[in-house]
């Protein structure tokens, strides 16, 4: 079995649901040929208030339905929060990444990234204005 190892980092982005589908496959191709054998892929995000998800990306609602669905579960300016020094959203982000998590594993099939035809991977971007974001891309063949 080999490993190969590189980072993609995202531009910033705002609060939100954002698809990353696209950037990853460009970076996994600069690694290895569309014809690789099967693998694994690892994705690993480097930070605590953002995390990755996959689900659908067809249709764009799922996105906002779902940040709904977080700030629900835990919203900003909340009196109780200790950890604000960072603004408001913080602690709900870091809140937020715990939920979904930071890393995902996708088998690599015949070069390409194993996901069902509706599924996107998502960058879930927690801050109201978040930084760039780096992801460890390892893949396992």
């Amino acid at each position: 079995m080999s490993y190969q190892q590189t980072t993609l980092t995202l531009p910033a982005h705002a609060r939100g649901i954002h698809i990353i589908t696209p950037m990853v496959e460009d970076a996994i191709h600069k690694l290895i040929p569309r014809s690789s054998k099967a693998g694994l892929i690892h994705l690993f995000l480097q930070h605590t208030s953002a995390s990755l998800a996959i689900n659908e990306n067809a249709d764009p609602d799922v996105r906002l339905d779902t940040e709904d669905w977080l700030n629900k579960i835990a919203p900003a300016d909340q009196p109780e929060y200790r950890h604000t020094f960072e603004g408001s959203d913080d602690l709900p982000a870091h809140f937020k990444s715990m939920l979904f998590g930071v890393s995902l594993t996708i088998p690599l099939i015949n070069g390409t990234l194993g996901l069902g035809t509706w599924q996107g991977i998502y960058l879930c971007e927690h801050r109201d204005y978040g930084s760039s974001r780096t992801i460890v891309i390892t893949i396992s063949s």
